[in-house]
């Protein structure tokens, strides 16, 4: 049986962090699928930042997540309502293992049914999170790939 890896986010922008979690993907499945979700908290459409994912990772399957929920949280409604949104964006995608460095991925694992991956919770093996890369991109440019970097720039963030 095929092992079959997805992961979501915003990527917003991508950084090494994950980076490491799709490469992490990458080492352990058969297949990878990278969700990139629409969001408001940066002005670069989910387009281009999918299109950094394919470039970096041309093996993988990217999809973007058009009009996600508002609704986010960990209690159980708020999970069902990302769950569900999340199983129609994927459709006939059969995971195996879903990848995550947060607390949400037990309960989307529990959800589709499929086997929860953590990778560097704590942050440890790459200390960054987007906030910090969109609040200062230049302090933290060594945190991101060049392809992402100079696309940041070019687009005056």
């Amino acid at each position: 049986m095929s092992k079959i890896g997805f992961t979501i986010g915003k990527f917003a922008p991508l950084h090494k962090g994950h980076q490491y979690l799709i490469e992490t993907a990458i080492k352990e499945m058969d297949e990878v699928y990278v969700v990139v979700y629409e969001t408001d908290v940066i002005d670069i459409p989910a387009e281009q930042r999918a299109d950094w994912i394919k470039k970096l990772y041309p093996n993988v399957n990217v999809i973007i997540a058009k009009n996600p929920p508002s609704q986010y949280g960990m209690d159980e409604e708020s999970v069902k309502i990302q769950t569900d949104y999340l199983k129609k964006v994927i459709g006939d995608v059969k995971g195996t293992h879903f990848y995550s460095s947060e607390e949400y991925g037990k309960f989307v694992a529990r959800d589709l049914n499929v086997e929860n991956r953590t990778v560097d919770f704590k942050r440890e093996y790459v200390p960054i999170s987007a906030t910090k890369v969109r609040d200062n991109i230049d302090e933290y440019s060594s945190y991101m790939n060049k392809i992402v970097y100079d696309d940041l720039k070019r687009r005056g963030e």
